[in-house]
């Protein structure tokens, strides 16, 4: 079990709520991700810069695990950074987004994951603007967008 937020059935964050933690084998997640979300997602996988289909998206609303359906950041905490991925000043709630250190590819960063499927989301560097200093720099394929309109469908049974 993780402690999350998740939105009710009137579309309103609510939380820290109890959900189970999604733990799926490799070929269910396979059946139930595109190829390029399940490199993304399962192998830490990076997508070229400035091609995501999230990169430029102004509309209001909230971004979800491409995994498991988790919200994990709004529309408002979204910013341009100019390095050709989405980019956030911060996570939808605390607990959500789970890091841990990367020392892959000759470097020290810091991970992000979706706290309930560990799905491989991004990075976090601290060179974000105000009011965090953090950039939350993501894989458009890691995430869905749900319109603000919509919020209602992200109904969570942990929420009742």
């Amino acid at each position: 079990m993780v402690q999350v937020h998740v939105f009710n059935r009137a579309g309103q964050l609510v939380g820290p709520v109890e959900s189970p933690r999604w733990e799926l084998s490799a070929d269910q997640w396979r059946q139930r991700l595109t190829p390029e979300q399940f490199r993304i997602l399962r192998t830490s996988g990076t997508e070229r810069p400035f091609c995501g289909t999230l990169l430029d998206n102004k509309q209001r609303g909230i971004y979800v695990c491409a995994g498991c359906g988790l919200p994990l950041f709004a529309s408002t905490a979204k910013f341009n950074s100019g390095t050709g991925w989405p980019s956030f000043v911060q996570p939808i709630a605390p607990g959500n987004v789970s890091e841990r250190p990367d020392t892959s590819h000759g470097m020290v960063r810091v991970e992000i994951n979706c706290a309930r499927c560990d799905g491989h989301l991004g990075h976090v560097f601290p060179d974000g603007p105000p009011p965090t200093g953090q950039r939350y720099c993501l894989n458009s394929e890691s995430l869905l967008f749900i319109p603000h309109e919509q919020l209602a469908t992200l109904a969570d049974p942990a929420a009742d």
